[in-house]
Parts: structure tokens; sequence; C-alpha cells
């Protein structure tokens, strides 16, 4: 379980990258996977006028949350038939992919870096990490495998668990460009 100063550090270091790849303020953050929308407090705290969409599976959370935080039900698989905006400047899925079968994995990358007009923070943790906690439903897939699966959807690694697009990487100098 991460704590609350954790999940800041990870908040503080996907805002900066994205406000670095895109030279300006985050405007939008799209947070699939979102849960009860935890990291939505702590981004409108450091950007009090940011737009923010939370997009989960679960029915319980969008009944409970969906309209005062902005939560919407669906996953990563529904991900591309969404009434979602064009485009983020910040996409985030955190804990939820090493949940989810590969079909659905793929269909949500793709979705995601069709969205995605900054970087993206996809935490992911794979067969050769010490996974502490739930292991139920996990997949255990290589590091290679997830390597693949966000380069087939056009994601280029940036930073830890953070990626741009191609279009995104194209601009970066020769030392930033993965």
């Amino acid at each position: 379980m991460w704590t609350k100063t954790a999940i800041a550090r990870k908040v503080r270091l996907a805002l900066g990258l994205a406000e670095y790849f895109l030279e300006r303020p985050v405007r939008s953050v799209l947070d699939v996977g979102c849960g009860e929308g935890t990291w939505r407090a702590m981004l409108r705290a450091i950007r009090p006028r940011l737009h923010y969409q939370g997009v989960d599976a679960s029915a319980y959370v969008v009944r409970r949350f969906g309209k005062r935080r902005n939560i919407i039900q669906g996953d990563l698989a529904s991900l591309g038939s969404l009434p979602l905006a064009a485009r983020y400047d910040l996409i985030v899925c955190c804990d939820v992919m090493h949940y989810v079968r590969t079909p659905e994995l793929r269909a949500g990358l793709a979705a995601m870096a069709r969205l995605a007009e900054g970087p993206a923070y996809l935490e992911a943790y794979t067969s050769a990490d010490a996974v502490e906690g739930d292991h139920a439903d996990f997949q255990r897939r290589s590091p290679a495998a997830y390597r693949r699966l966000l380069a087939a959807a056009g994601f280029l690694p940036a930073g830890p668990h953070s990626y741009v697009t191609r279009p995104l990487a194209a601009g970066l100098v020769a030392l930033e460009r993965p």
C-alpha cells in the first residue's frame, strides 16, 4: 500500500515531467484506473484550475465519487470508446496494467497513446520485480514484454514509469531521447 507521501512524490514527478516536455503548466489529466481519485486532490493542490478526468472500472467508485471527482466508468479495454476529451497533457495509469490481460492492455495503451498530448505516467510491475500486496490476477509479464507492448502502442521511455509518444520525443535533444 502506497503512503500519501509516496503518492505525492509520484504526482510531483509526473506533473514536473509533463510540464518540462510541454514547456507550460499542465491543464488536463486523464487518470485511468483512478480508484477514488487520489491523484486529483494532489494535482489540484498544485494546479487548481487543472481539468481532471478519472476513469475506473468500479461501479461503486463512480456511484460514490463520480460526480464530485469527475470519474466515469470504464477500463482499459473500453477506454477508446469513452466520452473523453480529444487530448490530455498528462495521462496517468498506476497499479493497473499488471492486473489486466494482454488484449485489454494492448487496447488501453493504444487508446492512451491517441489521447496523449504530453507524457504518460504508466506504472507497471513485472515478473522480475519483488511485488508485495495483491497477487490475485497479477499478470507475470517480463520487462521485455512490457517494453514491446509500450513500443507497439507508440510509447518511448522517458524516466521512471514515464513515457512519451513519438511526436513528443521528436522535439527532444539527443541525450533526452530514449
